[in-house]
């Protein structure tokens, strides 16, 4: 890795916005809108979006991801930005909470904020098997045997294939495996207690 990846390394932001009741519809197109935007600026890899989970809720989580932290900051920065942060003024009942990560802590993003701690160990341990055993195999047959037709020395090799998986865990496959095992993986009941 080189030293500027170390410098300026991908990063996921996560932003809870608190929507009043009667402005979803609108909050709605905020977020197409915003969304939209974004895609144009140069290293934007992907949003996701966590909406209410019942008619009483009224908390959205955004969830976008950019390749480098330079480039998230020239979309902080940007004038598009702010235009479309002032249009949802008027739609919130509070100021976003925002938290930027850069590790794989975001393989284990919380379906909802309103709890902060991670599930148990042997849960995060058991649905990471569920996902890296299938890629796995998936990359052994596929990407393997292409590139032992490669003059590279085996490490390099290995270490291809492992980049491959790392980025595949991180931006395709624990995003949509945390979402599907949410409900395991922080029970509601767990939500209850904080």
């Amino acid at each position: 890795m080189r030293d500027e990846d170390l410098l300026d390394p991908p990063v996921t932001v996560v932003i809870s916005r608190r929507v009043k009741p009667r402005c979803k519809k609108a909050f709605e197109k905020f977020i197409s809108g915003i969304t939209a935007s974004a895609m144009t600026f140069e290293g934007h890899l992907g949003t996701n979006v966590f909406r209410p989970s019942s008619p009483t809720d009224n908390e959205y989580r955004i969830i976008f991801k950019f390749d480098r932290a330079s480039n998230l900051k020239i979309w902080e920065k940007s004038e598009c930005r702010r235009q479309w942060l002032a249009r949802a003024e008027s739609l919130r009942l509070e100021p976003a909470r925002i938290r930027i990560v850069t590790g794989l802590e975001i393989w284990f993003t919380l379906p909802s904020p309103k709890t902060t701690s991670p599930p148990p160990r042997y849960k995060m341990a058991a649905v990471t098997l569920l996902t890296l055993f299938p890629l796995i195999q998936l990359a052994n047959i596929t990407l393997a045997p292409l590139l032992k037709l490669l003059p590279l020395p085996i490490l390099l090799r290995s270490l291809i294939i492992t980049a491959i998986l790392v980025l595949l865990m991180t931006y395709v496959a624990m995003p949509r495996m945390t979402k599907l095992f949410s409900r395991w993986l922080y029970p509601r009941k767990r939500f209850e207690q904080k």
